[in-house]
Formats: structure tokens, C-alpha cells, sequence
């Protein structure tokens, strides 16, 4: 479906799936301004569980394009989520934005009493600062690091609420529901990061941080919307959500504090 859609697109110049890692042109008639990228199906590790999945997007203009580009350079991402409900988390210039398919068989009622297929349901969605939620990936990578083991360890004792399904969608998504939260996933010698920085760490931090959110990169503790895009499978650690947790991570597990 994203390749079709990609294919028909004035708009759209290259593609580049998750499951396919290669930027490839889309646009025949060489007039497309963007480069979108997409995890088609986030989850697939839990899918056979029946828990919630989702759709990762990310879309570059034409001037970057998306080797040598950064996650900032993107002109906008989405992240929709498959559950109970179907939704979508857009970044638009003033914020994140959640939209909501399909509230009724007859649609999402509007204030007039009409019925639309897409609603808003949240408006510039702010996350905290704080956050008593923390949803801990890459927990070997606590054998090796100390400050990942003490990081936990303090969530554990400060009796932080654990909510971690192993589902990069909605371990972040949350973030924008609960107004809060913390996802890390540092790397180690034995115990790599592997999150995809193009098809998901940089779409997701251009939600947070347009939420008010922080992300670290896991090693130098700056953002990762600033680490350049040099391979389309490219790996990396993350550490993404309320900025106070973000700035705890980069002083115990990155500086060793």
C-alpha cells in the first residue's frame, strides 16, 4: 500500500521501506518534492500476541533528501497506532496532533451532529517534564552499564509504574496520552542498539520534542534529530520522552554520574 501510494504521488520523489532498506524513485515524471520513509509494521515481534502495532512514517524534502540529512530535517512524521482504536500522531508547525479513525461504524461525530471518517481528538499535545512511567528496552545492556543499572534500579525503588510491551509504537506513544513518560534503549559491547535511526528514532523524536519532550542519541546525550543520516539501515541508542528523565539518562548512563 505505502509503495502504491508512493507510485501515484505528484508529490512523492523516493521511497525507502523498512522492510526493503534502499531509497528508491517513485516519481517518473520527475516533479515529486519528497522522500518519505516508513516501518510498515512496527511490532511484528508481537503481532502474533494480538497486542497493539503500528505504522511508522517519516518524510524528508527534496533539498536534504534523506542520506546526509538529519532527523530535523524532516518536514513532518506520523506514527499511527493499531488497537482498540486506530490513530495518528502527525507533527504539524505549531505541535503533535493526534487524529482518530472510525470513532462509529457511521464515523467520528462532529459538534454539528455530522459524522467525518478522521477526527482531532488531541490538539498540540504537551508532554511533562516529569514522568512516573518508564518503559526500559535493551535491559542486557544494564549488565555491562552501570548507570543503565542504576538508572532501573531507581525506577524500581522510586516505585515508578512499569508500562513496556516491547513495541517501539506504543511504548512512546503513550508519551502522548499519559502526557508523559521515559523510553530508553542505550547500547553496549555485547548488547547493541539496534533501533533504525531513519525509520524510527527520527520520526518519533520529531513528535516528542514538537511536544515539548526530549531525545538523546544514547551516546554523545544530544539529540537525535541531529545525528546525521548516513546509511539507510542505519542503527542507533535512544533515549525519548519527558526532558528531566532524558537529562537524568545522559548524566548516569552516557556521563556515568
Amino acid at each position: 500500500l505505502m509503495w502504491e501510494s508512493c507510485k501515484n504521488s505528484a508529490t512523492i520523489r523516493e521511497g525507502a521501506s523498512e522492510e526493503d532498506p534502499e531509497v528508491r524513485n517513485t516519481d517518473e515524471q520527475g516533479d515529486g518534492e519528497y522522500t518519505v520513509c516508513w516501518d510498515p509494521l512496527d511490532g511484528s515481534s508481537i503481532v502474533d500476541n494480538n497486542w497493539a502495532v503500528g505504522t511508522i512514517i517519516g518524510i524528508w524534502p527534496k533539498s536534504t533528501g534523506l542520506i546526509g540529512a538529519t532527523g530535523r530535517d524532516q518536514v513532518t512524521s506520523l506514527v499511527a497506532i493499531y488497537g482498540p482504536r486506530t490513530t495518528v500522531l502527525v507533527a504539524l508547525d505549531d505541535g503533535t496532533y493526534e487524529f482518530s479513525y472510525g470513532c462509529t461504524p457511521e464515523g467520528c461525530e462532529l459538534p454539528d451532529g455530522s459524522f467525518e471518517p478522521w477526527i482531532c481528538s488531541r490538539s498540540a499535545i504537551k508532554i511533562a517534564e516529569d514522568t512516573k512511567i518508564f518503559s526500559p528496552a535493551n535491559l542486557r545492556a544494564a549488565q555491562e552499564v552501570p548507570g543503565y543499572k542504576k538508572l532501573i534500579d531507581m525506577y524500581m525503588v522510586d516505585k515508578y509504574t512499569l508500562r513496556y510491551s516491547g513495541g517501539l509504537v506504543p511504548d512512546i506513544y503513550q508519551q502522548f496520552t499519559k502526557n508523559m513518560g521515559i523510553f530508553t534503549n542505550p547500547t553496549s559491547d555485547s548488547s547493541p542498539a539496534k533501533l533504525r535511526l531513519a525509520f524510527e528514532a527520527a520520526p518519533f523524536a520529531l513528535l516528542v520534542e514538537k511536544a515539548g519532550g526530549k531525545s538523546s542519541d544514547g551516546v554523545t546525550g544530544g539529540s537525535i534529530l541531529d545525528v546525521q543520516i548516513d546509511s539507510v539501515d542505519q542503527r542507533c541508542a535512544l533515549a525519548i520522552g519527558s526532558a528531566n528523565e532524558v537529562d537524568r539518562f545522559n548524566d548516569w548512563v552516557i556521563d556515568g554520574n
